[in-house]
């Protein structure tokens, strides 16, 4: 009998019932809530006359739509603070636990949920938001849901889902100094494409991800998304333990023992078989920063903006001649020069720890160019906590950064923190898609030294300071 990947077993793990063609009723094991979206379930639940049918499985925080400025309250309009009203509501009526705004361990959902231990190896994790596959670097199942499915999650506590084929990526080699998951992830979507993991859970393997800390590899999970995929995944290993280990609620004890005997099973077995593979050389991989208005839109620091007069396909030619007129770019010219207004450091793909100390230490000492709004937005009440004690907050002020309160900030633009129509931000964050910062911005995604670097130049530099190396 041939082996099963990692997506196999939890799959497996979880049906309640097999509906035939393909399609699943699964049992979830942690549903993520968040303040944008997650009111209007509440609601819908009882204007159906439905109960929430297992509230401890249920966790809430308040982040999309809240303020990060400093003092923030809540929100920034009366839509906002109506949304986390509802948020609040909710969670007091049904005994959901809810990180509100002022609560010491508030944040990012995908940030919270695993620094707090609520994702752990082996469960099946979904949230109203399709950045849940970050979850998957803990080796859970996870992906995003619609509205209705909210609903049926918090009525049931279970989802259907058609299983989806099965993907490998290994990334051979180390990553080269300088480069981070970041550039990893962004180079792996311009090679095959902002579609190339449509229909499949994405499982990351190599010598590569083996070496990257938790925080890396939820980065990689985190932008399967930007490559088409729902799900992505990393089998747990010794670093996904140690990670874990102690963490709010995480496991204890005989309870420990227990859990680690069974999540060192659910890594692919030898002789699995996958769908699609795909090998891709880490080690060639330079810093990367996007020119367009799609994740594929990729390119190395000192390369040149493409041509679209070179590309052979006439609808993916349209597309990219209407990006440059978006971003009001020119082909054949370097990226680099280009003048930018705004760095944006922050948001579920690199707001994390390390994601701060890697842009602290390219600004430590330097200042921001004049002319250039600089934030850091930590992923969390925890992370900010954890960067000040280690003087990174003093180091971005003294730079010019504003240090500001945890959310999701200029990622999504619906928190009153807005890039104005025809500035230039690099950011952090995983969608440089036309508008996703405000009407008329345009986004740079790059990783978080990346953009450190790009704030003290004004414009989006060739190549990373020794430094930043």
């Amino acid at each position: 009998m041939t082996g099963r990947t990692l997506f196999d077993k939890l799959w497996d793990d979880h049906v309640v019932a097999d509906l035939g063609d393909g399609v699943a009723l699964l049992h979830v094991d942690r549903h993520l809530l968040h303040d944008l979206g997650s009111s209007s379930a509440f609601h819908d639940l009882e204007r159906r006359g439905l109960v929430l049918r297992n509230p401890e499985l249920h966790f809430a925080t308040a982040d999309h739509v809240v303020s990060s400025a400093t003092g923030r309250t809540g929100g920034v309009a009366d839509w906002a603070d109506r949304h986390i009203a509802g948020l609040r509501e909710g969670c007091r009526r049904w005994g959901v636990r809810l990180a509100d705004v002022t609560d010491a361990t508030q944040g990012i959902v995908h940030v919270v949920a695993p620094e707090l231990g609520i994702s752990q190896p082996g469960m099946l994790v979904v949230c109203g938001d399709s950045h849940a596959s970050t979850n998957g670097a803990l080796g859970a199942l996870a992906w995003g849901i619609g509205t209705s499915e909210l609903v049926h999650v918090m009525a049931t506590q279970t989802v259907l889902a058609r299983r989806p084929q099965r993907m490998r990526i290994t990334f051979d080699g180390r990553l080269s100094r300088g480069v981070e998951p970041k550039d990893l992830a962004l180079a792996l979507i311009g090679r095959i494409g902002a579609a190339g993991g449509r229909g499949y859970a994405v499982e990351y393997a190599g010598e590569a991800v083996r070496a990257m800390s938790m925080d890396g590899r939820m980065t990689l999970c985190n932008l399967t998304i930007e490559l088409g995929g729902r799900i992505g995944l990393v089998g747990p290993d010794d670093a996904t333990f140690g990670y874990l280990e102690g963490r709010p609620f995480a496991p204890r004890g005989a309870h420990w023992e227990r859990a680690l005997d069974a999540w060192r099973a659910l890594p692919t077995d030898a002789d699995a078989v996958f769908d699609h593979e795909v090998a891709f050389d880490a080690g060639a991989v330079t810093p990367q920063i996007t020119w367009g208005t799609s994740p594929a839109h990729t390119i190395g620091l000192g390369e040149r903006i493409p041509d679209p007069a070179a590309c052979a396909d006439p609808s993916e030619r349209q597309a990219m001649t209407a990006a440059l007129d978006y971003m009001g770019l020119a082909p054949g010219r370097p990226v680099a020069g280009t003048r930018i207004d705004r760095v944006f450091i922050g948001s579920c793909t690199n707001s994390r720890l390390s994601d701060l100390e890697r842009a602290a230490a390219v600004v430590r000492g330097r200042r921001v160019a004049p002319g250039v709004v600089a934030w850091v937005v930590p992923g969390s009440q925890l992370v900010k906590r954890a960067a000040e004690a280690r003087g990174l907050d003093r180091a971005f002020r003294e730079a010019g950064f504003e240090w500001r309160e945890p959310g999701c900030s200029l990622c999504v633009g619906a928190n009153g923190d807005m890039v104005a129509p025809g500035e230039r931000c690099v950011s952090t964050s995983n969608r440089n898609f036309v508008g996703r910062q405000g009407p008329g911005a345009r986004t740079h995604l790059a990783s978080p030294a990346v953009a450190a670097a790009c704030a003290l130049a004004g414009e989006i530099i060739g190549a990373l300071p020794e430094t930043a190396a």
